[in-house]
């Protein structure tokens, strides 16, 4: 279960990919993606809705000198800093805006032990065709502001490998030296602390795999690298001594166990390597794997695994699983701490050694769990597992019974080395795909989001006390939708393993699965909605299926063969006999006038060819539909769909909704990200889209936002963003 899964959204493809050099400065409020807005018109306050973490942590560092400093990164959701005072990680690079969306997924990340407010970050997130290049972003002062250089090569930190690492390093013997390992580019280096780039011969050459440089690690004076593209017999760390030459490690261990070198760690005291190795670079397909360490002094090498994979496991099956990550202990020689990765049967652990890995302890055995903070974690069991995905593992400098490692949901610490709690305030990484504000009822929010389905959110600076809704729990969540004229009436629909839907009585507290439900919803649940006053559920599917109706609170369905296939069903929120859906394929609005038995063709001749086009009701009206279109613009009818007029104040509407009307207006204020002007935003509008005003501003973009958005109907000027990596977002009125 991982909540930042990759998949190429359509609406992110085309965006450009950097290729000049630049060393023009970055400060947190200023964006440098091509068209990025101005200043906003109204002063917002933004904070995120806390969920706790809910994604990938691919890495954490520790600064080397100075106590209480940590980074963290994720795939998806960009890095943080650890503030030891307060006890909370602090977003890095909320800057990052619409049109670098693929800018937020941190490949590597790097400090100088010689500076410490140096930071450097790797970031791209995808290294495909339709992606953008990447980009390295280097401050002085611990991220606060920065610098940018766009690289001409891409980076993948939504990829496979991208739990290995780092990257990206600092040169031992030259602070102004970096070096960046990519995947299909070889390795680049740089001379004056990351302003510009160049490849540099490197023995190995890259291949179709995409792992390229797995990871980069400075033993004393000598930089190794790790090689991910060989083939289990070939030469897979290489290391240099000079800064030039660079050759392969002799007697390095061979053969399928250790084919990728995953991390790496250096014990200074000993002079020893560490080396974990897969038979994949994860964080999925691994089964096999060892711990390797090499004394630099000699280059003798030593087999330290503390279990082999391949075993049986209680239940008869074999036990297969890689390793994944390495850390020693800066305080006590000989101590170190490895995780498995992939190690479903016998569920991961990690384990620690003091006498160099001749003996070892799993810390999973004694580990007591603490997650009453963020009750999502156990997964609507009752207890949370150890964990999965276990790359990113840290161990505190300046505190041996301090560990932390990530999942692919959050990042676990102890102070004792058997007491755990999520150490993760600060940090959400949520894929949001549905809000929906109630009008009335305790909980001011529910979201649906990619691997942790829907929460019902009672408070929205705490993790939700009820976690993910169970009953049936979800993987990622693909409908959402309450009753306009009975809010305590919700229907949810997503990829789950007991049932692919469910009703809510109580506004979204507890839930009950569909008592049936069509064959197609188990291969592709997708949109579901109810009508205005609950008696009716549309819910649809695939782009070939067609939709089903319930007119018995999910009990029988029968096929609706009007139906536009792979719609969203649309209710209109005074008169439960009508029903809309816009045909994305044919850029026809349809529209039904009977409880939803039937639609019929109204509208046509508007844009079509796009999924993620999006139609809306204003709540309170019948027969008030706009339709996001994305770069066509924003369109609306007020005679349910008959026709279609454009919005002339919009250039680009990617998701819009609505909340509570300003004061002394009849109509409920809009928010929309899309845009006005050159750039993208977060607008709203108080008078029916006539004009609108920027509310978010250039610190605050988290990348891609076109999932959804909603204002709060009972809170005039609060408005909620779906971001993809960086949770829910809500701003207020400063």
């Amino acid at each position: 279960m991982h909540a930042s899964s990759p998949s190429r959204r359509t609406v992110l493809a085309g965006a450009a990919a950097a290729a000049a050099l630049s060393g023009a400065p970055v400060l947190p409020g200023r964006a440098q993606a091509a068209g990025a807005a101005g200043s906003a018109g109204g002063a917002y306050r933004w904070r995120n809705v806390v969920q706790g973490g809910t994604g990938f942590v691919t890495g954490v560092l520790f600064h080397p000198a100075v106590r209480g400093l940590a980074y963290a990164r994720t795939d998806i959701g960009g890095a943080y800093r650890w503030e030891d005072r307060t006890g909370r990680w602090v977003p890095l690079v909320d800057h990052i805006g619409w049109d670098d969306w693929n800018l937020l997924g941190v490949e590597a990340m790097a400090v100088d032990p010689a500076h410490p407010d140096r930071l450097y970050l790797a970031l791209g997130t995808y290294a495909q065709p339709w992606a953008g290049n990447g980009a390295v972003l280097r401050s002085e002062d611990r991220g606060a502001t920065w610098r940018r250089t766009d690289l001409t090569v891409q980076l993948g930190a939504n990829e496979d490998g991208r739990g290995c690492g780092e990257r990206l390093l600092v040169d031992p013997r030259d602070s102004d030296t970096l070096w960046l390992g990519t995947r299909h580019d070889g390795l680049l280096r740089s001379a004056d602390r990351g302003a510009t780039w160049q490849a540099v011969p490197f023995p190995a050459a890259p291949s179709a795999t995409g792992q390229g440089v797995t990871l980069l690690v400075a033993a004393g004076r000598t930089v190794y690298a790790g090689w991910g593209d060989a083939n289990g017999t070939a030469a897979n760390l290489y290391r240099t001594a000079d800064g030039t030459t660079w050759e392969a490690v002799p007697g390095q261990p061979t053969g399928t166990a250790a084919k990728v070198p995953v991390r790496a760690a250096y014990d200074r005291h000993t002079r020893e390597l560490y080396v974990t190795y897969a038979d994949a670079p994860g964080p999925n397909g691994q089964s096999d794997g060892g711990v390797h360490k090499l004394r630099t002094t000699d280059g003798k090498w030593t087999e330290v695994t503390p279990v082999r994979p391949g075993g049986t496991t209680g239940d008869g099956g074999r036990d297969s699983f890689g390793y994944g990550g390495v850390a020693v202990d800066a305080r006590r020689p000989g101590t170190v701490v490895v995780s498995t990765n992939n190690r479903w049967a016998e569920i991961d652990t990690v384990f620690r050694s003091t006498d160099g890995g001749r003996s070892w302890t799993s810390l999973k055995d004694t580990a007591v769990f603490d997650v009453s903070e963020t009750p999502f974690l156990t997964w609507g069991g009752d207890r949370p597992k150890f964990g999965w995905w276990i790359q990113a593992l840290a161990l505190d400098p300046y505190d041996s019974w301090h560990v932390v490692y990530g999942t692919g949901a959050t990042l676990y610490g102890t102070r004792d080395l058997t007491h755990w709690a999520p150490q993760i305030r600060g940090l959400e990484e949520a894929s949001v795909r549905q809000l929906v504000s109630p009008p009335a009822g305790e909980a001011h929010l529910l979201s649906g989001c990619g691997d942790i389905g829907v929460m019902y959110h009672e408070r929205l600076t705490a993790s939700p006390s009820r976690g993910m809704a169970s009953n049936p729990v979800f993987g990622t969540s693909t409908g959402l939708s309450l009753a306009p004229a009975r809010p305590s009436y919700v229907v949810r629909a997503g990829w789950g393993d007991h049932g692919n839907g469910a009703w809510s009585g109580d506004g979204g507290r507890t839930w009950a699965p569909f008592a049936a439900q069509p064959d197609m919803a188990r291969t592709a649940p997708g949109p579901i909605a109810a009508n205005a006053d609950g008696s009716v559920l549309l819910w649809s599917f695939g782009p070939g299926d067609p939709g089903f109706r319930s007119a018995d609170n999910g009990a029988t369905w029968s096929e609706v063969a009007t139906f536009p296939r792979g719609a969203a069903p649309v209710a209109d929120p005074a008169d439960p006999r009508r029903w809309f859906a816009f045909d994305t394929t044919t850029g026809t609005l349809f529209a039904g006038t009977d409880g939803g038995r039937t639609f019929t063709a109204r509208a046509g001749g508007l844009p079509s060819g796009d999924r993620e086009f999006q139609l809306v009701a204003a709540p309170g009206r019948s027969g008030d539909l706009w339709l996001s279109l994305k770069g066509n613009g924003l369109y609306r009818s007020t005679d349910g769909g008959e026709s279609f007029r454009k919005v002339d104040s919009c250039r680009a509407s990617y998701t819009l909704g609505f909340g509570k009307a300003a004061e002394g207006a009849f109509y409920p204020a809009l928010y929309m990200v899309g845009a006005t002007g050159s750039g993208t935003a977060v607008h709203r509008s108080d008078d029916e889209a006539r004009t609108w005003v920027r509310v978010n501003d250039d610190r605050h973009q988290w990348g891609w936002t076109g999932a959804a958005i909603t204002g709060d109907p009972r809170v005039y000027g609060r408005v909620y963003v779906a971001t993809n990596g960086r949770g829910i977002q809500y701003g207020e009125p400063a």
